[in-house]
């Protein structure tokens, strides 16, 4: 390999290969941007990362109650559903 060559895609590459490096470059990005908030976080005074953290909790855990009324909802229409359908079966 050539120096310098390996910062060059080489034209062959497939569609999928491409779309993997595109992904990587975006995994990348978010990798800085990561660790630049990490750091803005160090910096911070206690006080305000507690009220970050508590504010974060609140949403998370509000989050997750709704995540578990829709997964309750979901699998209760199922059974309503396979219910409904045995009943129906039975009768005809």
């Amino acid at each position: 390999m050539e120096p310098g060559s390996s910062h060059l895609a080489p034209p062959e590459l497939t569609p999928l290969q491409q779309e993997v490096l595109e992904e990587y470059e975006r995994l990348a990005e978010n990798m800085k941007k990561l660790a630049s908030t990490l750091d803005d976080l160090a910096s911070n005074p206690t006080a305000e990362i507690m009220d970050g953290l508590r504010d974060l909790e609140r949403k998370t855990s509000l989050a997750f109650t709704l995540l578990k009324a829709s997964v309750y909802s979901i699998v209760l229409q199922q059974e309503i559903d396979w219910g409904g359908g045995g009943q129906q079966q039975e009768e005809q």
